[in-house]
């Protein structure tokens, strides 16, 4: 078959290559200038004046993210040089906070919650009560259910210290208006399915050489198409198939965002299941991620005792993690702080970032190199929440992380709606 995909995200990348492996011809069109989506590499200045590569967003992977793994090793990136593997840790500049062992599952969790450093008897009891319960209901609650009231009744710091960071790191949403079911869903396909599941994988290298950038040479190398910096424009029925700018295609995958995917749908046809559709992606709300980059000019090493650091949010220190550069990819001296489910102005931002690594760092003196704020980082998580299908039409499907599925909005969501994708490709 001849493959349109629109997007070159991590998901529309997965899509084309799953679908070259197939036999298929495929054709990426990338509206941006360079592939990777909302995880890529930005080309940025530190303060004396030499470039470096930076990410527009400190992203995670874990270690349950099989299909990212699997398709970074298909176009031809070794995993275990392009990433550091770490046991799942949410451990405090004071060194309070869960550490897990590299034991199998449950040990893993169970032990790591019973050694948890910083909380009192009762308060890891009352988590591994919690994980027990939540366990035998086979990590299932009712429909419409937050995080918060899936976790009412657990001690304070557990809540601040434990289900927060992990609740705003994988849903991006507070717990309060974040969907219990989803964060259910997380907690068993990371800490309680196979051993490493859980691991840490923190990027060694910019986002861009991860994964979509070679996939993009890979494509190319074998014959398929990569259209960089090409908007498409115009989407249409064809035949049998479906016109995209005019050119004719057998099947399209959509994986761009939400609302550029809607506008596309809309304009494809006047058929109520398009209609419908097209009004469910463009009714997602989203939420914005914030990433300061800070450097402390003629720092000789590394700035923290381990490459990532959970912090502890709080009116006017906005941050909830930070990452050392100089432990993940050498870049010496320059940390990564991170705001998840971020509101607020950019200048304001900065100056909260720096008051907190001062305070909860000890560094004083950071300069802000730059700050990338993405404002539809990804969809609101909330608790039975609307999202649209993967089949749209007759060859023509969706292949983005905010595709319905189970996944909040991951790298490992998105690839795995892409590889459905050009698995269910016909032809």
């Amino acid at each position: 078959m001849k493959v349109a995909v629109i997007g070159a995200g991590w998901g529309g990348m997965a899509a084309a290559v799953q679908a070259a492996q197939a036999g298929h011809a495929v054709t990426v069109f990338e509206a941006g200038r360079a592939p990777g989506g909302r995880a890529r590499a930005v080309a940025a200045q530190r303060a004396d004046g030499t470039p470096v590569l930076l990410d527009n967003g400190q992203h995670i992977l874990i270690g349950a993210y099989t299909e990212c793994l699997r398709l970074m090793r298909a176009v031809g990136v070794d995993p275990d040089q392009a990433l550091l593997r770490l046991p799942l840790q949410l451990v405090f500049p004071d060194g309070a906070g869960l550490q897990l062992p590299d034991v199998p599952p449950p040990w893993d969790a169970l032990t790591g919650i019973a050694r948890a450093r910083g909380w009192s008897l009762g308060e890891r009891l009352a988590l591994l009560a919690r994980a027990a319960r939540w366990r035998l209901a086979g990590f299932a609650c009712p429909p419409g259910t937050s995080v918060a009231g899936l976790c009412a009744g657990l001690p304070g710091r557990l809540i601040d210290e434990f289900i927060d960071p992990l609740c705003v790191s994988a849903l991006n949403t507070p717990a309060g208006a974040a969907c219990g079911q989803v964060f259910l869903r997380v907690l068993r396909d990371s800490l309680f399915a196979g051993r490493g599941g859980s691991n840490l994988l923190l990027p060694r290298r910019d986002l861009g050489a991860l994964f979509p950038e070679p996939a993009a040479r890979w494509l190319q190398e074998r014959g398929h198409a990569v259209h960089l910096g090409r908007r498409v424009q115009t989407l249409a029925r064809g035949g049998a198939g479906w016109l995209v700018d005019d050119e004719p295609f057998d099947a399209v995958l959509l994986a761009s965002g939400s609302h550029e995917a809607a506008r596309l749908v809309a304009q494809a046809g006047t058929t109520a299941a398009l209609q419908s559709w097209a009004a469910c992606a463009q009714a997602l709300r989203h939420g914005a991620i914030a990433t300061v980059y800070a450097e402390l000019p003629g720092a000789p090493a590394a700035l923290l005792a381990r490459p990532m650091l959970a912090l502890r949010p709080r009116a006017g220190r906005p941050a909830q993690f930070v990452f050392d550069r100089a432990r993940l990819d050498g870049q010496r001296g320059l940390l990564a702080f991170v705001v998840s489910a971020f509101e607020g102005e950019r200048a304001q931002l900065e100056r909260e970032v720096l008051a907190q690594a001062a305070e909860d760092l000890g560094l004083p003196g950071l300069r802000v190199v730059q700050t990338v704020v993405e404002k539809r980082a990804t969809f609101a998580c909330t608790p039975a929440l609307a999202r649209p299908p993967r089949h749209i039409a007759p060859g023509l499907q969706a292949c983005a992380d905010y595709v319905a599925g189970p996944y909040p909005a991951t790298l490992e969501g998105a690839v795995l709606h892409g590889v459905a994708a050009a698995q269910d490709l016909k032809g």
